[in-house]
């Protein structure tokens, strides 16, 4: 099963290839996708990785946690699922 990591403090240089190469060198990346804002355009400075399975994907955190890449030194750790958000009415008074 496939595993999703959280990759974060990645330089603003690094591309999503870059990402991909250092991680394949720990197993089959699945996807490597880089977060960038939506009106500036610029990476925010962490991205996602997942790894074809949870045993690749502890060794990419093993081996990547606190590793450098493009001078900044990387943080790894398993992506938490992101919280769901309250779709209600909208609004500045949604407490209806």
């Amino acid at each position: 099963m496939a595993k999703k990591l959280y990759v974060g403090n990645l330089s603003y240089n690094t591309t999503e290839d870059g990402l991909r190469n250092l991680f394949s060198g720990f197993g089959s990346v699945s996807s490597a996708k880089i977060i960038f804002d939506r009106e500036t355009g610029n990476s925010k400075g962490f991205g996602f990785i997942e790894m074809s399975t949870e045993e690749e994907a502890n060794a990419a955190i093993a081996g990547t946690n606190g590793r450098e890449l493009d001078g900044r030194q990387l943080r790894v750790n398993e992506a938490m699922d992101k919280p769901r958000r309250d779709r209600g009415m909208g609004g500045y008074n949604s407490n209806w």
